[in-house]
């Protein structure tokens, strides 16, 4: 059964992109929280729950980007071709 070379690198360079994703968004999140405690009032505070809400929902698209880019490795590793 050999694994198809194309599908294999476009599958390793999402993988890549995938950890990058797995970093930053976590980290993006947290230094959000922690500005809303700095900033208690203000434009900064509405610009912090801006930043939480962006983390946020990077957050949900890693894990989305997560099951597409394993899905991609595995069609690789099991085609037919």
């Amino acid at each position: 059964m050999p694994i198809n070379q194309d599908l294999a690198a476009k599958g390793f360079r999402k993988l890549l992109i995938l950890l990058v994703l797995l970093i930053a968004s976590p980290l993006l999140l947290t230094i959000s929280f922690k500005a809303i405690k700095v900033y208690g009032e203000g434009y900064l505070y509405y610009v912090s729950i801006t930043g939480i809400v962006l983390s946020s929902m990077l957050t949900f698209f890693t894990l989305f980007f997560a099951f597409k880019t394993f899905k991609t490795l595995l069609e690789a590793l099991f085609s037919e071709k």
